[in-house]
């Protein structure tokens, strides 16, 4: 037995606190009745749990790690009929990617379809450590790598890079080691932009405990038993849990 508003978290429906509100609003039913009280259990098996009429049922966790290339988006489907990340995983089931990447970047990429460590991984409260490769044109001086990590205003909101530091450095371009500790959308082409260097590659290379190593472009494998573990450590960590 398990209390309802986890089992649709693990089921992959929504955050628990959002599944908190769904069991508020009366949009969950147990075997037909209509449930609006927080604290009850389920037996994953054997009860029928619908949300807005569409049964719910807890399919197996799965988690990927993905060497994501250029030229794929991080969503189920594309409008412009562009190939997605869920193209280079096996098929199961439905999947969500965790903290997306652009279609121009590259990397470290995890899908899974468990919604509570997704939401976990991904809510701006929790900080989690990103770390990019990063290639720029021209070579940034220590003023600029200071201002990145002081700050800049991008779209009237500050945004700060947590620690960037000069890898290889030739008259035209650079490699940069970039870590967030927050994910907001194309932060790092923005703030290189703003600082005059132009982006030319960005490969994530960590997501919190997880790295790429030497999986290939284009290539995913099953996540181990153990970097699930540290997922979820760092997920309650994070959360003071």
């Amino acid at each position: 037995m398990e209390r309802l508003h986890v089992f649709l978290a693990r089921a992959g429906v929504a955050s628990r606190r959002r599944c908190e509100e769904l069991i508020r609003a009366g949009r969950v039913k147990v075997n037909g009745q209509t449930v609006s009280r927080l604290g009850m259990t389920v037996h994953p098996d054997r009860d029928r749990v619908e949300v807005d009429g569409r049964r719910v049922a807890r399919e197996p966790l799965v988690y990927y790690l993905l060497h994501k290339p250029r030229g794929y988006v991080s969503t189920a489907r594309d409008p412009q009929g562009r190939p997605t990340v869920l193209e280079l995983v096996p098929k199961g089931p439905r999947l969500y990617p965790v903290g997306r990447l652009d279609a121009e970047s590259e990397g470290l990429l995890l899908l899974t379809n468990d919604g509570e460590l997704c939401n976990r991984l991904t809510h701006p409260r929790y900080q989690h450590e990103r770390e990019y490769r990063v290639q720029v044109h021209g070579v940034p001086s220590a003023d600029k790598l200071r201002a990145l990590r002081a700050g800049l205003s991008i779209e009237g909101r500050l945004s700060r890079i947590s620690r960037v530091s000069i890898l290889e450095a030739r008259p035209e371009r650079a490699w940069l080691r970039i870590v967030l500790r927050e994910g907001r959308k194309r932060q790092i082409r923005q703030m290189l932009q703003a600082v005059g260097h132009p982006v030319l590659r960005l490969i994530r290379v960590r997501f919190g405990p997880l790295e790429l190593g030497e999986l290939r472009r284009g290539r995913s494998r099953p996540l181990r038993p153990k970097e699930i573990a540290l997922l979820w450590q760092a997920a309650r960590v994070a959360d003071g849990s």
